[in-house]
């Protein structure tokens, strides 16, 4: 696959779809379009392939996922890929108790049939916990459900009280509610990690978290299993069929400056190659990324403005590599949570045979810019810290450890996904999307967005991701077809 400086046959020539960024969602609608008999052209500002869908090989030979790693029991759109690839899965372990941290105390429990019953997973029974606080949180769980129920997932401005929801941020609905520290510890840790994921209980709106749980419920298990190999592989797969259909039609290296359209004709700027011409053009990039790009016409400024109060989430994942899986020879399943100072979350991500044993960990919202702006000797100490009051001294000891800081990722801006500022979704994001009615605008004429955030189901995930692909490349053919 070529770099920027290489200048193919193809270059100046008209393709019929363009597709900028060459993550799972733009390698997904590129193939959707070459099955189709289209021509197609994919143009990613990085040197490598996958956007947040990216492995490593450790020094083993073994592959940790640096991005996304999970799929859901509802992730159909995800598994249907694998069985087109030819590329297996496995459940993730969840066999045995878990470890709950809160307040210096280190519990181990096991997890509740269903997290609607839960404690952030755990059997609430069983950790022990002051039985007005474990109220309160319950109370709280309830009432957010109840919320969540009554969001209308395509038009969140349009769900009851939406624009008072909307003016207030998750802290400060919580304090309304109550003043324990354990009670707000769920929506907390639905804020920072799951869900969206990535920012602070102040950063955005009740509203938005709300609508997250309605499009992508934690409750359906969106972590039920991994990837063999790694879901890196399958972004290298999507690549490779694409070059091996069309050799060239995959550029790396090359960011695009410019966006014009005229007529039925787009025009498409990129760093290092000649002017490209298309037919359509589809944008599968973070939404903040999309003000990097010169459009002509320009974006309506509602759309602008909603880009401008977009936000990546602060994330951070790190990845421990150990000689044995010693927690699954203790009875425990690996799934870590608390209030630890760094560590929200823990998970095995190790197959059914224990090798590689490897812990995730992410660590989230602000912490994670704190920590990354910490010099390298300092990270790793304060990691393995958290790792150890978890798991115990031989967490202390990996035998590798690798961050991944995506907020330092300059073509990222962060992970899972983005989210709005408070007030947003009944204003800007209300005005963005004018009559086509979704959560945010589907197409700026022949331009069309895809990439996670473009989905109105599992947006920040690898089954958002497919979704948005798909109906970006099936609304491109459409252009044609007209």
């Amino acid at each position: 696959m070529g770099t920027a400086m290489d200048v193919l046959v193809m270059d100046g020539l008209a393709v019929d779809v363009l597709v900028v960024g060459a993550g799972l969602s733009g390698l997904v609608a590129a193939r959707r379009l070459q099955q189709q008999g289209l021509r197609v052209r994919v143009l990613e500002a990085r040197t490598r392939l996958g956007g947040r869908m990216v492995s490593r090989t450790l020094s083993d030979g073994s592959v940790v996922d640096l991005g996304g790693q999970w799929g859901g029991t509802t992730h159909h759109r995800f598994a249907a890929l694998l069985s087109e690839l030819g590329i297996s899965r496995y459940p993730s372990h969840y066999t045995g108790d878990g470890i709950w941290c809160w307040r210096g105390e280190r519990l181990q429990a096991p997890l509740a049939a269903r997290f609607a019953d839960s404690l952030l997973f755990f059997e609430p029974d069983a950790l022990h916990l002051d039985a007005e606080a474990l109220a309160a949180a319950q109370a709280l769980q309830r009432t957010f459900s109840e919320l969540v129920e009554g969001i209308d997932p395509r038009q969140p401005w349009r769900s009851p009280q939406a624009e008072s929801l909307d003016r207030l941020s998750v802290a400060a609905w919580a304090a309304q509610h109550t003043s324990l520290p354990l009670a707000r510890l769920p929506l907390d840790w639905l804020c920072r990690v799951g869900g969206s994921g990535g920012f602070e209980p102040w950063e955005t709106s009740i509203l938005h978290l709300a609508w997250t749980q309605a499009v992508a419920p934690q409750a359906e298990s969106p972590e039920a299993w991994l990837v063999q190999g790694g879901a890196g592989s399958v972004a290298q797969r999507l690549a490779a069929d694409l070059d091996a259909h069309s050799p060239g039609c995959l550029q790396l290296g090359a960011p695009v400056q410019a966006i014009a359209q005229q007529g039925d004709t787009v025009q498409v700027m990129a760093e290092g190659l000649a002017p490209l011409q298309a037919q359509a053009v589809i944008v599968a990039v973070p939404p903040p990324q999309r003000l990097a790009i010169r459009f002509e016409p320009a974006l309506p400024a509602a759309h602008q403005a909603l880009l401008q109060r977009t936000a990546m989430g602060g994330m951070t994942k790190i990845l421990a590599r150990y000689a044995r899986p010693f927690w699954r020879e203790q009875g425990l399943n690996g799934l870590g949570i608390g209030d630890r100072p760094w560590l929200e979350l823990t998970a095995d991500s190790g197959p059914p045979s224990g090798q590689p044993a490897v812990l995730a960990s992410f660590v989230a919202g602000e912490r994670a810019l704190t920590l990354a702006a910490l010099p390298a000797a300092q990270r790793r100490a304060l990691i393995l810290q958290d790792l150890a009051a978890y798991w115990g001294p031989e967490a202390a000891k990996p035998l590798e450890l690798v961050e991944q800081a995506w907020n330092s990722e300059p073509f990222t801006g962060g992970a899972f996904t983005s989210f709005l500022a408070p007030g947003c979704w009944t204003s800007h994001a209300r005005l963005a999307a004018g009559a086509e009615g979704g959560p945010g605008p589907a197409h700026h004429g022949r331009v069309l967005w895809a990439g996670t955030e473009a989905s109105p189901r599992w947006p920040g995930y690898f089954e958002g991701a497919i979704e948005a692909g798909e109906l970006a490349a099936s609304d491109a053919a459409a252009l044609l077809t007209a």
